[in-house]
């Protein structure tokens, strides 16, 4: 019981949603678009960071302010870099991310292939004179 007092104690009330239920539909748009910068794998919209907070009702002014999703997202990406979306652009500082799963699968599936292919070719190795003669011993039941 103490316990649950003390939770509902210390609870923070409702951040209050924008007096416009529109601009509250863009908000939650652009953030889900949107990495927090302190948690990193969660959306702007799901994180309670205070800087996802901030950035939140940042966010919410651009919007009362007249601004497009895509100027509120240039906004963004101006002040924090491309790391700050969670699909970045496709440009020559990001092939890399975007080329580079394609290319390690490409680079895996031909090791395999040249693994598997040198496994082929190699046998099993010749029996001498005296590994011949003892497996026949063995096979025969000498020891």
């Amino acid at each position: 019981m103490l316990a649950a007092c003390a939770l509902a104690v210390s609870a923070k009330p409702a951040e209050p949603l924008a007096d416009d239920e529109a601009v509250e539909q863009r908000l939650i748009g652009i953030a889900d678009e949107l990495r927090c910068l302190v948690c990193q794998n969660e959306s702007l919209a799901g994180s309670r960071a205070e800087l996802a907070q901030d950035l939140r009702r940042e966010i919410r002014t651009l919007i009362k302010a007249g601004k497009s999703d895509a100027e509120v997202m240039d906004f963004l990406v101006t002040r924090y870099g491309d790391f700050v979306r969670y699909r970045p652009p496709l440009k020559p500082s990001t092939w890399l991310l975007w080329g580079g799963p394609g290319l390690l699968l490409v680079i895996g599936a031909g090791a395999m292939v040249a693994i598997l292919r040198r496994r082929e070719n190699t046998g099993p190795a010749p029996l001498n004179d005296v590994d011949r003669a003892r497996a026949a011993r063995l096979l025969r039941g000498d020891a």
